[in-house]
Formats: structure tokens, C-alpha cells, sequence
């Protein structure tokens, strides 16, 4: 029998293509079994700033619409300024007032210097959306250069092992929703 096709939405916290949180996002989409299907959203740049208008910009329904059709979001953050990317905060604002995230599987990874104050203020955000989550399927990544080679592959075993159980985990997860 054929697993169903799961559609998992990767977002980066980060704007720059070349950012430690979307390195680890690319690391993460190659870990997935083939029943899987690993796209991430290439957007957050032109969401605009947030207002609680009822005309909802295109780029906004757009997002809205990618996360409400995915079975499952999975996040890579980086830490600005002790707090969670202003763009990405941005964003998910626009989809409170939303079903979207609501029962959605997700999973958390920050890489960052520190992260620990962006990786708690972002659960906090997630769990006011609504999501599901484990904490298995969630994992903060402190010093995240000193962890990538120049070829941007994770080189530290620990930190690859921790990203594997993240990915089963999450994976887990989301097959339980079903």
C-alpha cells in the first residue's frame, strides 16, 4: 500500500538565501522519506507590515493559502536582537485572525549564536496560533556556525543526531494527526 503524500511547508526566518536558519531548512527538507513532499516558501520578503484592515493584500492570502494546504509547517529561525525575526513575526501576525495554523503540525528548529530567548518567544507564538506540537519535534541549535563545514553540512555528530530525531519526531507527529 502507498503512504499518502505529505506537503511540508519549510519557512526560513531569515531573508538571506545564504543564512545559517535556511541552511539548516535545506539540511532538513533532505532528511524526509519519498512520501514526502518539502517545498519552502521563498516569500516572507514581500509580505507587507502588518494591519488589521480587511483587505488582505495578495502576497498575504497567498501565504495563508500555502499554509492552510500544507499537512504540516516546519520552521528554521536565527535569533535577532535576543527575539524572533521581525519578517517572520511580521507574517504569522497576518494569520491570526486565520484558521490556518490551527491543529497544524509544526516543528522548531533556531540556529543561532545563542537562541535561546527567540526559540522560547517563537513557541509562545506558535502555541497562541494554535499549532501542534512536541517538544521532540523542536530543537534549539546555540553557535550554529561552529556546527556547519564550508560546505554548509552539519559536522558535528551530536547536532546531526539531535536534527534526525527533530525530523522523526515531527514526522511522527504528523502521522498521528493522520
Amino acid at each position: 500500500m502507498m503512504k499518502k503524500k505529505i506537503k511540508i511547508l519549510g519557512i526560513s526566518g531569515s531573508l538571506r538565501p545564504t543564512s545559517s536558519a535556511t541552511t539548516m531548512l535545506n539540511i532538513v527538507s533532505g532528511l524526509f522519506p519519498d512520501h514526502v513532499a518539502f517545498s519552502i516558501y521563498g516569500g516572507l520578503e514581500t509580505i507587507p507590515p502588518f494591519n488589521d484592515s480587511s483587505d488582505i493584500p495578495l502576497p498575504v492570502e497567498d501565504f495563508v493559502e500555502l499554509i492552510t494546504k500544507a499537512d504540516a509547517v516546519f520552521f528554521c529561525i536565527p535569533e535577532y536582537a535576543f527575539g524572533v525575526p521581525g519578517a517572520l513575526k511580521n507574517a504569522l501576525d497576518w494569520t491570526v485572525a486565520t484558521t490556518a495554523f490551527s491543529e497544524k503540525p509544526v516543528s522548531l528548529i533556531t540556529a543561532a549564536s545563542q537562541g535561546e530567548k527567540a526559540h522560547a518567544a517563537f513557541l509562545n507564538t506558535l502555541t497562541a496560533l494554535g499549532t501542534k506540537m512536541t517538544a521532540d519535534a523542536t530543537l534549539l541549535i546555540s553557535f550554529i556556525r561552529s556546527k556547519l563545514n564550508e560546505k554548509n553540512e552539519i559536522k558535528d555528530l551530536t547536532t546531526m543526531n539531535a536534527v534526525k530525531k527533530t525530523v522523526v519526531s515531527f514526522l511522527q507527529l504528523i502521522e498521528a494527526k493522520g
